[in-house]
């Protein structure tokens, strides 16, 4: 099963690379310029797989380059308490 089937497993496989990037020492900045290149291109080269994903790729593919990065930023919120914080 895919991470990307079940939109929790995603959000707890999203924390899980968020804890890890921080534990290494990623700072905020670059957790956003990731999260956004990220979300370009899950938006442009992944299908969705349930429907929660296909809003995102929806909202992605509608906003300009400011919302784009708004949203990538509250994705990193929405999964800052998710997956193990090893």
């Amino acid at each position: 099963m895919s991470v990307l089937e079940n939109f929790d497993s995603w959000k707890d496989f999203l924390g899980d690379r968020l804890h890890q990037a921080q534990g290494q020492g990623m700072d905020q900045q670059a957790v956003s310029d990731l999260a956004y290149e990220i979300g370009g291109y899950l938006a442009n080269s992944v299908d969705a797989e349930n429907d929660q994903e296909a809003v995102l790729r929806d909202l992605w593919n509608v906003a300009d380059q400011k919302e784009q990065h708004a949203i990538a930023n509250m994705m990193v919120k929405l999964v800052r308490n998710e997956g193990n914080q090893a």
